[in-house]
Order: structure tokens, then C-alpha cells, then sequence
């Protein structure tokens, strides 16, 4: 998942997101910046993330992030 931490690197714009357990409690990410992921995460890995999905707990850490985009390419590969 080497262009999700590109992304991600990108976003957090030298924030230390890789050991932090909860990235909105830490204020690094909000609703609005979730929103962007999204579009860059769909664009990037040519998914479609359903809005059912779009919630805090699948943006807590890079661990559920990339458990998401996991899911997603996995489902577009069936």
C-alpha cells in the first residue's frame, strides 16, 4: 500500500499518522480532509466507496484506511 502512505504523507504534511492510534481524536484529520481521502483514495485506486462506509471508524488509523481500500479493490476484482 506504498501510494496509500503516498497520499497519506501528503495529507498529514509531516504529521506522525503512522503510530497515532486515532487521527481525528488527535486532530489531525477532520470530516472535511475524510472527504478528500475519499476522492483521492476512489481516484487513485479506481474505486467507488460507498457512503455507508464513509464513518470515523474505517478513518481512525492508517490500519482501518487501508483495511477499507483493501476491501474495495478486493470487491472490484470479483
Amino acid at each position: 500500500m506504498d501510494k496509500l502512505r503516498e497520499i497519506l504523507d501528503k495529507k498529514m504534511k509531516g504529521q506522525d499518522y503512522e503510530s497515532c492510534p486515532d487521527l481525528t481524536a488527535a486532530g489531525l484529520i477532520d470530516s472535511m480532509d475524510i472527504m478528500d481521502l475519499v476522492e483521492e483514495l476512489e481516484f487513485t485506486f479506481k474505486i467507488r466507496i460507498s457512503g455507508r462506509d464513509i464513518i470515523l471508524d474505517n478513518f481512525k488509523n492508517i490500519d482501518t484506511i487501508t483495511a477499507l481500500v483493501r476491501r474495495y479493490v478486493g470487491l472490484k476484482r470479483q
